[in-house]
């Protein structure tokens, strides 16, 4: 009886493995069409803003006006990113991806062809929702076509290809407007776009229909609140005066003020209703709960990177703009190399430790960062980043894996959709929060004009405010680390025996 038994596994098992063998090559494809998408969504965040001077030009519109360009297109992925997510789990990923990958090229091609800059932000605007859809669920798609051991490597690449996007668009958007025009940073989104269309239709897995149940049922009063609550939020962040210094005014204090009572609302109606947007029983994890906010953490600190690193390489190391760009070259290049590498880590060596070890090296690498480029000027400079970098995406690819391992098929979704959105709130306030520490730091009404010395200041009290940021992200891996190993000998008591 026992020798079939264990002939019967074993047949089993054979049967996973030959099943397993036959994986790569679908795979393969599978990360390439999520891998583009997640890029082509990450891209359109930051190419455009190189463009506002010409398009200001272009339109005769003052900055104000163009600003809208790219705030249309960051308010449409803010206020609707953990919405997609759930209307992914409701109606099928796959399906709404495919839609979500048409809207983002329909859109591209309009933005391109605006004959004026309000269509132009309005076809931005449709462009952010079809981003919103890309970026939410091409994580919550690795759990349905990635097998488990794998599941770090594939976050790994997925990180990548987001820091690369973000980080590539100042440099070809430029090189683009340089040599086509303004239109082409929109149109070269075009035949990526039907690319990734082809391999989303062609791997990905059909969708499979659930029963229907209460549960199923899409939250219109919760996706309403807090799409109006991350639009008070991310406007309160982005919003500044005409004088340029960032200063908050009452506008923003109003709109903070709004944002506060919106997610109260928000929470009144979720506790509410049958089949929430969001389950509020999710937070009583600590471990979730930890993960967002370490997620929003790191990410202000990446934003900083951003921020202060142009004016720091022009004003204080006065590099020409042709080495100032290669110098912030160099975060992409060094995400893209380091980024799968931290992705097969996290599956060798597991998720706990590995977001332990990346924010080390994000500690570290924020304090190379008040050090070593004053020493060493762009070689201090470059060498910081090679530390603080890899630190970030193995932080990323170990947290995605991390929450994204534990979650039920049909919240998948929603999920990977707060996920990304705690990334895009730590985008959104590292841009408003840091820069606010660096030109509070370097004393300066007028940064593009203040003396190298101050800059030089300003970015050392920055990456130092960023050194505490991460230390605090540290401190909350350690302590839910420290609380899920307590849990885990009071669930099961006979292990300790």
């Amino acid at each position: 009886m026992s020798k079939s038994i264990i002939a019967k596994r074993n047949a089993a098992v054979a049967g996973r493995e030959s099943k397993n063998a036959a994986l790569p090559r679908p795979v393969r494809w599978v990360l390439a069409g999520l891998s583009l998408s997640m890029l082509l969504s990450s891209l359109g965040t930051s190419i455009a803003n190189v463009g506002l001077p010409t398009l200001a030009q272009a339109f005769n519109a003052s900055f104000q006006a163009v600003q809208w360009v790219v705030l249309a297109y960051l308010l449409a992925i803010t206020t609707l990113i953990v919405s997609a997510g759930r209307l992914g789990d409701i109606l099928g990923r796959r399906r709404l991806l495919l839609a979500g990958i048409f809207l983002f090229t329909a859109a591209s091609v309009l933005c391109g062809l605006a004959p004026t800059l309000w269509l132009l932000i309005a076809a931005r605007a449709a462009q952010g929702l079809g981003a919103a859809v890309m970026m939410a669920l091409t994580m919550a798609f690795v759990g349905d076509a990635v097998p488990k051991e794998k599941t770090g490597s594939a976050m790994g690449l997925l990180g990548t290809m987001s820091a690369v996007g973000t980080a590539l668009g100042p440099s070809l958007g430029g090189f683009l407007i340089a040599g086509f025009g303004w239109r082409a940073i929109f149109l070269v989104n075009a035949p990526l776009c039907i690319l990734a269309l082809r391999l989303v239709y062609r791997y990905l897995p059909v969708d499979r229909r659930g029963p229907k149940t209460g549960r199923n049922r899409f939250d219109h009063l919760g996706t309403l609140l807090l799409a109006l609550t991350l639009a008070a939020y991310a406007l309160a962040m982005t919003i500044h005066h005409d004088d340029g210094h960032g200063a908050f005014g009452p506008l923003n204090m109003a709109l903070l003020l709004a944002a506060a009572l919106g997610t109260g609302l928000f929470v009144l109606a979720e506790a509410k209703v049958a089949s929430p947007l969001i389950r509020l029983a999710t937070f009583r994890d600590p471990g979730f709960g930890a993960s967002l906010a370490m997620n929003v953490l790191v990410s202000t600190v990446m934003m900083a990177t951003l921020v202060v690193g142009p004016f720091y390489l022009s004003r204080a190391l006065g590099l020409s703009a042709a080495l100032v760009g290669l110098a912030l070259s160099m975060g992409p290049v060094i995400s893209a190399l380091s980024g799968v590498l931290a992705g097969r880590m996290v599956d060798r060596l597991g998720a706990p430790f590995m977001i332990v070890a990346g924010l080390i090296a994000m500690a570290a690498g924020s304090m190379a960062l008040t050090v070593l480029p004053a020493m060493f000027g762009i070689a201090g400079y470059i060498a910081a980043i090679a530390v603080l970098t890899p630190g970030y995406q193995l932080f990323q690819a170990a947290n995605n894996t991390a929450v994204m391992m534990g979650v039920h098929p049909d919240q998948r979704g929603v999920i990977s959709g707060m996920l990304s959105l705690s990334r895009n709130l730590g985008l959104i306030t590292g841009a408003s929060v840091m820069g606010a520490v660096f030109a509070l730091a370097a004393a300066a009404t007028d940064i593009t004009r203040a003396r190298p010395e101050a800059v030089a200041t300003g970015m050392q009290v920055t990456f130092a405010v960023a050194a505490i940021l991460v230390i605090v992200a540290l401190a909350m891996a350690i302590g839910s680390r420290a609380r899920a190993t307590r849990l885990a000998r009071l669930a099961h008591p006979e292990d300790l025996s």
